[in-house]
């Protein structure tokens, strides 16, 4: 971030908290992201199956 004034000790502060907190969002997500892989995984396989289960019912095999 290039500015035409001298940075001020605060500003600097507020830049770097600033930074660090979209960071942590950032993992945060990220993390929340992988914690929940499973869990969808799971779903899918089992509306897939029911979903494949119900056409070879329908189909008669």
């Amino acid at each position: 971030m290039v500015t035409c004034y001298p940075s001020t000790p605060l500003k600097k502060a507020l830049h770097v908290g600033c930074f660090l907190f979209g960071a942590t969002l950032m993992c945060i997500g990220g993390y929340l992201s992988f914690a929940n892989v499973e869990r969808q995984q799971a779903l899918i396989k089992a509306r897939n199956d029911f979903v494949r289960e119900r056409l070879k019912r329908r189909s008669g095999k």
